[in-house]
């Protein structure tokens, strides 16, 4: 097969996919997902207002959960602009460079998004394991370090990725197999030599991805031994509860990114059906899910909504 040529009169554009079985333009999709990215901007954008604004919120757990909120909107706006072009208009023609942009931020705010999760395990490690300590160890000013490394660490490890696949020649098919671009998708297609830029991308995902999941599998050995070491039963029950939406966001963040992780590279046999909604659970099951879990088991942001409800309801009243 021969190479396209990117200087030439017709750029190189690929064609993305949408649900296999399904019409391209079909409302039984499209409506849906439009409900989920509604939920999550207004999950996501109430939890970042709430915190903001909120004085008695502004406590490490909540700056963590700031940073997250944050992470999710990236992570979501990355890849809404196809997925809806796809089922609303079958616009299903993307271009090189447009396709490489999304490619970028997906993975960045992917990897930005776990270096969260790694500071909220240790926010939880910190309280649970060394209460009295809690206040000298996680202060603002280590918070807005954290932040900055997480920030700079998603932004840096993912340009290589770009800068490499950029340089690549593809084929004559350019047929993804998502709704948006991925690193691993878009390599498949290339016709040249993809060693370095694949090792390049294992790389980069056993340092962020690889190297957080052991981190927080590590705190949480460590929590778990200081919670079976408190005698009352209930005093146990009580501490490990503070962990739940922290654990639930590792799962619905790790799992289906683990799951898709799996099936790139040893899952040719497995059908496209499974490819997708691999991908799409990666990508949007954690935003959305993540702001419902946190207000759901978290009492003070529980209070601060319907308060707001209330107030409202009040002043239509009135």
């Amino acid at each position: 097969m021969s190479s396209s040529n990117r200087t030439g009169p017709s750029p190189l554009t690929f064609t993305l996919t949408g649900i296999p079985g399904l019409p391209m333009s079909s409302c039984w999709m499209a409506l849906p997902l439009c409900c989920l990215y509604l939920l999550m901007l207004l999950g996501n954008c109430t939890l970042l207002w709430m915190i903001k604004t909120d004085h008695s919120l502004h406590t490490p757990m909540y700056y963590c959960l700031f940073m997250l909120a944050m992470a999710d909107l990236g992570l979501s706006l990355s890849t809404m602009p196809t997925m809806l072009a796809i089922f609303w208009f079958e616009a299903t023609s993307l271009r090189f460079e447009a396709c490489i942009v999304q490619m970028y931020f997906i993975h960045s705010f992917s990897a930005m998004e776990s270096g969260v999760l790694v500071a909220m395990a240790f926010d939880r490690f910190v309280a649970i394991c060394y209460p009295l300590r809690y206040g000298s160890v996680l202060t603002s000013s280590l918070l807005t370090k954290v932040g900055g490394v997480i920030f700079m660490r998603g932004v840096c490890v993912v340009l290589p990725v770009a800068v490499l696949i950029k340089k690549m020649p593809f084929c004559s098919s350019q047929v993804l197999s998502h709704s948006f671009c991925l690193h691993q998708d878009m390599l498949r297609l290339v016709c040249g030599d993809v060693r370095v830029s694949s090792l390049y991308g294992l790389t980069a995902v056993i340092f962020t991805k690889g190297l957080d999941s052991l981190i927080i599998l590590l705190s949480y050995m460590m929590i778990i031994r200081a919670i079976l070491n408190i005698v009352s039963q209930e005093a146990r029950a009580k501490v490990f509860s503070t962990c739940i939406s922290h654990l639930t966001a590792i799962l619905v963040f790790y799992i289906p990114l683990l799951g898709l992780s799996i099936i790139h590279r040893f899952g040719e046999h497995l059908p496209p059906l499974t490819h997708t909604l691999l991908a799409d659970a990666y990508l949007l099951v954690s935003p959305v899910l993540n702001p419902l879990v946190y207000s759901w088991k978290t009492k003070q942001i529980r209070r601060q909504i319907l308060t707001l409800l209330c107030w409202r309801w009040t002043q239509q009243r009135v």
